[in-house]
């Protein structure tokens, strides 16, 4: 009959019963249970909220997104075995590690071959040998006017030769009647003594003696090079050398004067006397440029005190 009757214990007041047992024989105090149960159904009520934001739209038709979204998983490509990015990024960091191992080593060994076949090819280059024919590097080309005019013959008048094989042959000693006749030539003394000698080469040049001229207006040069007769005398040396026939080394003295003083007193007289060297020798292109030079830069000269001596240059040249 008990057993009956609890049977038809109404579900309620089995209820009402376990609460009681709760609240009497539990172990937590009630203030942390509410608090508990109050943060678990905030985050009930939270996600309800964002449920029903996904599945109910708004009152304009529009869907809400959710305040809580699930972390989206990485879904692996099929047929490759699952691995964390960790493991993928070790995996890959091992075989560059082992890549540049082998790189370093063959690089080395590279190095070390080249090194190798230098040392061999320098070891086993031959010296060089000089060009045949030349004992000194080539002249530069022209490049001016002026060298188009000489040939390119240097502004210093001793020529740069080579070393012949034999010795050249010493010049004959001069005659006594000549040494009579050069010493008969009076050298001036009128207290000026640069400008005596050169009067000296010139009365040397007037009577003659071209290489005796030569010798005394090098003397007066190297003694005096800024006197005020140094044009003449560099213009005179060029005429001895041309007296004497000697065409080449006198164009050289003419050069030179009027390339170191083109306002001398004789450098339009170089000018036209290096034309006339260089129709001696045949060379009617510098000739021709030579004279152009000169009816250009001193063309007073050309139609007055040098005019007989131009015309007689041009004269059987075809100049263009």
């Amino acid at each position: 009959m008990k057993a009956l009757v609890g049977a038809r214990l109404p579900a309620r007041w089995l209820v009402g019963v376990a609460a009681v047992s709760i609240a009497v024989g539990g172990h937590t105090p009630a203030f942390a249970q509410d608090a508990n149960t109050d943060v678990r159904l905030k985050k009930v009520e939270a996600e309800v909220r964002a449920l029903q934001r996904k599945v109910f739209p708004g009152t304009d038709g529009k869907y809400f997104e959710p305040e809580i979204k699930a972390t989206p998983t990485p879904t692996p490509a099929p047929g490759l075995p699952s691995s964390t990015p960790v493991t993928d990024l070790l995996t890959r960091m091992d075989a560059v590690e082992a890549q540049m191992a082998r790189l370093t080593a063959q690089t080395e060994q590279n190095t070390n071959r080249i090194a190798q076949l230098e040392a061999k090819l320098t070891a086993a280059a031959p010296a060089p040998l000089p060009a045949p024919g030349l004992s000194s590097p080539p002249a530069a080309a022209p490049q001016s006017n002026l060298d188009a005019m000489s040939g390119g013959a240097s502004a210093t008048p001793t020529p740069v030769v080579a070393t012949p094989v034999r010795p050249a042959p010493k010049p004959a000693a001069p005659s006594s009647a000549r040494v009579a006749a050069v010493s008969a030539i009076e050298h001036p003394q009128t207290g000026d003594a640069a400008d005596d000698d050169y009067s000296y080469g010139f009365r040397l040049w007037e009577a003659k003696f071209y290489p005796e001229a030569a010798q005394q207006l090098k003397l007066y040069l190297q003694k005096y090079p800024k006197h005020s007769r140094a044009s003449y005398a560099r213009n005179l040396l060029g005429r001895a050398y041309l007296d004497d026939g000697n065409p080449v080394e006198a164009s050289k003295w003419f050069v030179q004067n009027y390339q170191t003083d083109k306002r001398g007193e004789r450098a339009p007289d170089s000018l036209l006397y290096l034309a006339v060297a260089m129709k001696q020798q045949k060379d009617t292109k510098r000739a021709c440029i030579a004279l152009a030079e000169f009816s250009e830069t001193y063309a007073a000269e050309a139609a007055g005190r040098l005019s007989g001596l131009y015309r007689s240059t041009l004269n059987g040249l075809t100049c263009s």
